[in-house]
């Protein structure tokens, strides 16, 4: 599947087949693709939480509204990021970089996020966001449905996974096969109300 199918197909689907299991290789693929996703200097603050463990699913299902695609699909993936991760050891996200680039950006990172809670915060969210959709859409290139996620109690969940104070949790990502189509586009907006030229009116 090509990448503007994927996206044409792509839809939020809530029905899933609770017996379908997706192999190991399958997942290892699904996540280094989502790992492909930019970062703001490259910081690489997205993590991964794969909720396997079926108990810890029911629970996290209890504070999500019993919403069934938390136990009945393939993967359930917790977004989650590290706000602080630019902070810890920087040098590595450019330890590849040649000598020049690494000593302008590095610094720069502390520069920008130092002292700046919104903005790593902020960060952490838009990370999450583009990760998501690249989970969602190389989910959908290898034949999987998906569901984002935001109807759970954060708190709640964010203890079930004994989640690091600096971490904080943006959504969940839900994988399977489904059992029942989505439903139709419920309502689309006409592109000229959602496209500007240049400006707002």
């Amino acid at each position: 599947m090509d990448t503007i199918e994927a996206i044409e197909t792509r839809r939020a689907v809530k029905h899933y087949d609770p017996s379908h299991t997706m192999s190991e290789a399958e997942v290892e693929k699904l996540m280094g693709l989502a790992m492909r996703a930019p970062t703001a200097f490259n910081i690489q603050n997205w993590r991964f939480v794969l909720v396997r463990d079926p108990e810890l699913r029911k629970q996290v299902r209890a504070v999500a509204w019993d919403q069934a695609q938390v136990t009945d699909a393939s993967l359930l993936v917790v977004m989650c990021a590290d706000a602080h991760s630019w902070e810890k050891d920087p040098s590595r996200y450019w330890a590849n970089a040649p000598e020049g680039v690494k000593e302008f950006m590095v610094p720069a990172i502390d520069q920008y996020y130092r002292g700046h809670d919104q903005v790593q915060r902020d960060e952490a969210m838009r990370s999450c966001g583009i990760a998501a959709q690249t989970l969602m859409l190389a989910a959908r290139a290898m034949g999987y449905d998906s569901c984002p996620m935001d109807g759970f109690d954060y708190d709640a969940v964010g203890k079930l996974i004994n989640l690091p104070a600096d971490h904080v949790v943006a959504m969940f990502v839900a994988i399977g096969k489904s059992t029942k189509a989505a439903w139709p586009l419920p309502g689309q907006l006409p592109m000229t109300e959602v496209v500007i030229e240049n400006r707002f009116a």
